[in-house]
């Protein structure tokens, strides 16, 4: 079980970057992995806190999260060999440095310009160019250091996407419970009340999320850094990703770069919570409180595409069973479900 040894969130936090490497003991050589505007934006100051303590600093520029990309920082790795590598960005410059760090057996820590999904504090990775569209293990950050003033820059659907998937973890423990009762499979108490605790912390917290107030946004990395803890318990992403999450996967197969991971797991969670029975119009009415997309033209795509992925999560991951294994809902039957839950 890997878990952060140390996190802050705060405002200003950035700044306390060479305390948490000395205190971790990385005093002497480091590896930055930024985009362009990431490092601009935090990057920059990054390195220059780190060499005015004395650590060496390289920095590599990622544009994109493809194995391409992880072999090429991996081969930095190598030839660099620094002690500690940071992950400075929103989730795929983090993805990257995780995967690539985990491959070498490096410590990395995480310093998030966005929150807009838990990849921030988990430890999974998700790479383009695998043959699944889901993400795979790599290791849980050493350290989080989240800057609300640097994360409050980015553009406001970037939380939109966050509170999404922090609220998608109602239906993830509903199918991971669903599969230990129907197919034995474990299940970890103690990880699917993390992850159910982050989900009820966001959705009553959903009148505070509101632009420029650095509280809500608080709220909302705790629980995201509380979902990550939770797949570091449980050892894989069962607390935190179900049928939502294959429904998600589905429409980025079929509808690439629409609308956002985050925004596509609260659509799914709307269905999925249908489908268990439960109440979800208290789901979407959070997402709206929100401002999150609650139907297919919200997310920019056509009806059809939203059928099409129902039809097609259950076979995104065979291995995970969910509600929709259990129901196998015909072609009508997930027209019918798009249409009642209001997503069509």
């Amino acid at each position: 079980m890997q878990l952060p040894r140390e996190v802050i969130v705060g405002n200003g936090t950035i700044e306390r970057i060479t305390e948490v490497s000395r205190r971790l003991g990385f005093t002497k050589s480091a590896l930055i992995i930024a985009g362009s505007k990431t490092y601009d934006v935090a990057g920059k100051t990054v390195k220059e806190l780190l060499e005015e303590d004395g650590i060496e600093v390289n920095k590599s520029i990622v544009e994109s999260a493809t194995i391409k990309d992880v072999e090429a920082v991996e081969e930095k790795i190598k030839a660099l060999k620094p002690q500690v590598v940071f992950g400075v960005g929103g989730g795929t410059k983090i993805d990257v440095a995780k995967l690539s760090s985990a491959h070498q057996e490096i410590p990395f820590i995480s310093v998030p310009t966005t929150a807009s999904h838990d990849g921030i504090a988990s430890p999974l990775s998700s790479v383009k160019c695998f043959e699944k569209p889901y993400s795979v293990m790599a290791q849980a950050p050493i350290a989080i250091i989240a800057d609300t003033n640097i994360i409050m820059q980015a553009p406001w659907r970037f939380v939109v996407s966050g509170c999404g998937d922090v609220i998608a973890k109602f239906t993830a423990v509903k199918d991971w419970k669903l599969s230990h009762e129907e197919k034995n499979e474990y299940y970890g108490e103690y990880a699917a009340s993390l992850a159910l605790m982050s989900a009820k912390l966001v959705m009553q917290n959903a009148e505070l999320i509101k632009p420029g107030k650095e509280e809500g946004l608080r709220v909302l990395l705790e629980a995201l850094i509380s979902c990550g803890v939770s797949m570091s318990i449980a050892g894989s992403s069962r607390p935190c990703s179900g049928s939502e999450h294959l429904f998600s996967h589905a429409l980025d197969i079929i509808k690439p770069n629409y609308a956002m991971h985050g925004e596509q797991c609260g659509v799914g969670t709307i269905m999925m919570t249908y489908l268990h029975r439960a109440n979800w119009k208290r789901i979407r009415k959070a997402l709206k409180m929100l401002g999150a997309p609650t139907n297919a033209h919200e997310l920019g795509i056509e009806k059809e595409d939203v059928v099409k992925a129902l039809e097609m999560a259950s076979t995104i991951r065979p291995e995970r069973y969910t509600i929709l294994n259990n129901l196998n809902l015909s072609h009508e039957a997930c027209e019918r479900l798009a249409k009642v839950t209001e997503v069509i």
